[in-house]
């Protein structure tokens, strides 16, 4: 059976296309304004790339921030379902697992059914997000890749404060007319970021094995800042960005077409204590 899985996030799109449990395509591209469009061009491309036409799959599972906008999709369920299903396949192990995307960051608990026992999100700010990562390596005028880099370089920890994309990017100007090097400003910035993250983790209890998904688990400075905030080890999958997606073909293979998982909202002030 030919089946499809579409995560449509607020910044990139990513599908992958399965036959029988096995992946036999996968594409990215820019989710941009026009969300439904661009989904439907890169489901063509990869249709292309496999092989296969609309009318040769069985079942369209969409996902994302923007999941419901998918119109040729035969249902939505949720991140923290599709991220659960995709991680049980690749690392079966996985009982914690962390998401970062570009407009949040997730973290649930999930047994080895790859069901969702907790899940906590933050929604309420950009500080533990990809967005937050973008907009800091901007105020420093280097790429992301750049600044994951320069940040294990540095040999100073200097706190960030900031809650938001605009007043980090405030702090971030300050610290570079402070003339702070630029290298430990990059691991303020990431230090931070893992911090924050580290927070919406606990409130759902950490327990081995951890994932880190999404794609900000391709930075690795921001891996290792992570591993030191919460003390444990972190395993990542081959192309995390689209473990989302693999989810949701995976739904759509068991016939699965809505699921609901209640989350717990961490407000701002509950990063500082990690519980909501």
């Amino acid at each position: 059976m030919n089946v499809a899985g579409i995560d449509v996030g607020g910044k990139n799109i990513h599908i992958v296309i399965m036959a029988d449990g096995a992946v036999l395509a996968k594409g990215e591209a820019p989710a941009g304004i026009k969300k439904a469009e661009a989904a439907e061009r890169l489901y063509n491309e990869v249709l292309q790339q496999a092989g296969l036409n609309q009318t040769d799959i069985e079942r369209v599972i969409a996902t994302g921030s923007a999941g419901r906008r998918v119109s040729f999709a035969h249902g939505v369920i949720p991140d923290a379902a599709t991220d659960a299903r995709g991680v049980a396949k690749l690392i079966p192990s996985a009982r914690t697992v962390i998401d970062i995307g570009a407009e949040e960051c997730r973290a649930m608990r999930m047994n080895a059914d790859g069901k969702v026992l907790d899940f906590a999100i933050n929604e309420k700010c950009a500080a533990g997000t990809g967005t937050f990562v973008d907009t800091m390596a901007r105020a420093l005028e280097i790429t992301v890749e750049e600044m994951a880099k320069i940040s294990l370089q540095s040999t100073r920890s200097i706190p960030m404060n900031a809650q938001c994309a605009v007043f980090g990017e405030s702090e971030v100007v300050s610290l570079i007319h402070a003339r702070t090097e630029k290298q430990d400003i990059a691991r303020a910035v990431i230090d931070a970021i893992a911090g924050r993250v580290g927070s919406v983790a606990r409130i759902v209890g950490l327990e081995n094995d951890l994932v880190l998904i999404g794609g900000v688990a391709k930075n690795g400075g921001f891996v290792e800042s992570l591993k030191k905030d919460l003390g444990m080890e972190i395993k990542i999958p081959d192309a995390p960005e689209f473990v989302g997606a693999l989810g949701a073909a995976i739904a759509a293979s068991a016939g699965v077409t809505e699921e609901k998982v209640e989350a717990r909202v961490v407000e701002k002030d509950a990063y500082e204590e990690g519980k909501a």
